[in-house]
């Protein structure tokens, strides 16, 4: 399959070994991954934030970059972003553009996804061959459990590692408090949220919390720093990359 593969804002500047990630794991899997230069944001923060019309060149320029029909497929190492292509978009086309971005978000919407879909949806897999020695916990991102509705998809790729010890989150579906400009505009009730998931976390003994957002993860890892957990976050897709022959190699912790 032909799959394009869209970095975001936040993997494109802050971490991008996700969405190399990606690209090395469906690589892998024998899937051509190609990557349009001139790709943006998706336009989520600014829709979130209530600039509905502000982010129309975003979504053009996003339909226009991955509307090409050699694309089989849109992959995004983000349940949130998906998200917004997939919901938001048809509203901002829908109140400020043209016939032609309407049927351009349309087209794009219908075979876009985050990875744990792609995976399991539509490449019909488990199982990618990944090898991860580690304890593990997973945190369900707000946007991939309620707008997504991803379910345990990401679960059942993490049940297939290879050496895996996969822990239950406790209150797995509580919102970590990130929420973009929420914590910002909403800081003490973010701060208060984000402790009661850092002590969840830290509570499982795992090494590694995972999720299929970087957003949430930076948030998450903020935390864990503060109280030296030890505890590492690590995104979904570079779990799904390591490998015997390539294995993922922690960098020293804090403490």
């Amino acid at each position: 399959m032909r799959i394009g593969l869209f970095a975001t804002c936040l993997g494109d500047t802050l971490f991008p070994d996700a969405v190399k990630a990606t690209a090395l794991l469906l690589a892998r899997l024998g899937h051509e991954v190609v990557f349009p230069p001139e790709q943006t944001c998706c336009g989520q923060m600014h829709v979130n934030t209530g600039y509905q019309r502000e982010p129309v060149p975003l979504v053009r320029g996003f339909a226009e970059q991955f509307g090409d029909a050699s694309i089989e497929a849109v992959v995004m190492p983000s349940g949130s972003c998906a998200g917004s292509v997939r919901h938001q978009h048809e509203i901002v086309a829908a109140r400020y553009g043209d016939a032609a971005l309407r049927a351009g978000v349309a087209t794009v919407k219908e075979k876009t996804y985050e990875l744990s879909e792609l995976l399991v949806d539509v490449l019909g897999t488990t199982d990618v061959g990944a090898y991860f020695p580690h304890r593990v916990t997973y945190h369900p991102t707000c946007h991939s459990l309620r707008m997504l509705r991803v379910g345990e998809k990401p679960l059942r790729l993490l049940r297939a590692v290879e050496d895996i010890d996969l822990v239950a989150l406790p209150e797995a579906d509580a919102c970590c408090g990130f929420g973009g400009t929420f914590a910002v505009k909403n800081a003490d009730t973010s701060t208060a949220m984000l402790h009661d998931k850092v002590g969840h976390i830290t509570s499982t003994g795992a090494a590694v919390c995972t999720a299929g957002d970087s957003s949430c993860l930076m948030h998450i890892g903020g935390g864990l720093s503060r109280i030296r957990s030890g505890t590492r976050t690590l995104h979904l897709a570079q779990i799904l990359a390591a490998t015997r022959t390539a294995p993922y190699v922690p960098t020293e912790a804090v403490r």
